[in-house]
């Protein structure tokens, strides 16, 4: 790790740190908190996503259903309007949407096929996005002289590297350049989270394998046909299995920095209290 102790973490005159871990647990709010400290630079791996490496994609989807309203397509072809993807750190909406779910198109799926097509683009994206993780440390400082980063990532981050590897790209370049910490819940968070989710769901990435398995065995399992599957139904039933199959990778990439508990994290307010904690989980770690 890049900070030895917690004395070596707290006296840094830059700090800088990644939060990973599943969604729903306090990583942006962690990281959105020392944001407004006005001395930490917050790079949002989703928000770098949905504008550099999916931007575009998203407003030719966008394009593509308005071209099919005779009244908006006629303004399109004039170039009398403009259709653009309105992405923030706080809504990432945009990006969800174009993400899409498998199933009945008549129900608002999509085909399989193309399902699994973006589900490449984003994992091309996501990885990509990781990458750039030590351009905008240096120009955090470079350019906005902000001496602290944090490193807000999806929780897809363990789908798209092998966490057991002697050797990841990304994973080795993250490593050198912050302190990984997972943000780790309990049954109980994970059981909220699946709730949540029932509520509202909403698409999310998959590694490859998991997803085509999951296809298989739900159809399977109901006796369905690719166009006669519900997407939100679907995408239900494969969330929880999701969590169980990401909580060991999440698990196996601890190794390289430090864990958190999520109950820990909800009690956090202010930049010191979260510093501190920090420094108790590296000593932790390294005792």
């Amino acid at each position: 790790m890049i900070y030895r102790t917690g004395k070596d973490w707290l006296a840094a005159q830059q700090k800088r740190v990644l939060f990973f871990g599943m969604s729903g647990l306090g990583k942006t709010y962690l990281a959105t908190m020392l944001r407004g400290a006005g001395s930490w630079f917050h790079y949002s791996v989703d928000y770098r996503i949905g504008t550099r490496y999916m931007g575009e994609l998203i407003a030719d989807n966008f394009k593509r259903e308005a071209m099919k309203v005779p009244f908006l397509r006629e303004l399109l072809l004039s170039d009398s309007v403009y259709i653009g993807s309105n992405i923030a750190f706080e809504n990432l909406a945009p990006l969800s949407t174009y993400l899409g779910k498998p199933g009945s198109v008549t129900k608002g799926g999509l085909p399989f096929a193309e399902y699994m097509r973006r589900q490449n683009e984003h994992r091309s994206a996501e990885i990509s996005a990781l990458l750039d993780t030590p351009h905008f440390i240096r120009r955090a400082l470079d350019i906005y002289n902000i001496p602290h980063f944090v490193c807000d990532s999806g929780g897809s981050i363990c789908e798209v590297v092998d966490p057991w590897a002697e050797r990841d790209q990304v994973l080795d370049t993250l490593e050198s350049n912050l302190l990984m910490v997972w943000i780790r819940g309990s049954e109980a968070h994970t059981a909220e989270l699946v709730r949540r989710f029932d509520r509202a769901p909403k698409p999310m990435y998959y590694q490859p394998e998991f997803l085509d398995r999951a296809w298989t065995e739900y159809r399977l399992e109901h006796g369905l046909t690719e166009e006669e599957v519900n997407p939100d139904d679907f995408i239900r039933w494969t969330y929880a299995r999701a969590l169980a199959h990401r909580q060991p990778r999440y698990e196996a990439m601890a190794r390289r920095g430090v864990t958190l508990l999520a109950e820990e994290v909800a009690e956090i307010h202010t930049p010191d209290d979260l510093a501190q904690l920090i420094a108790r989980a590296i000593d932790r770690k390294e005792s």
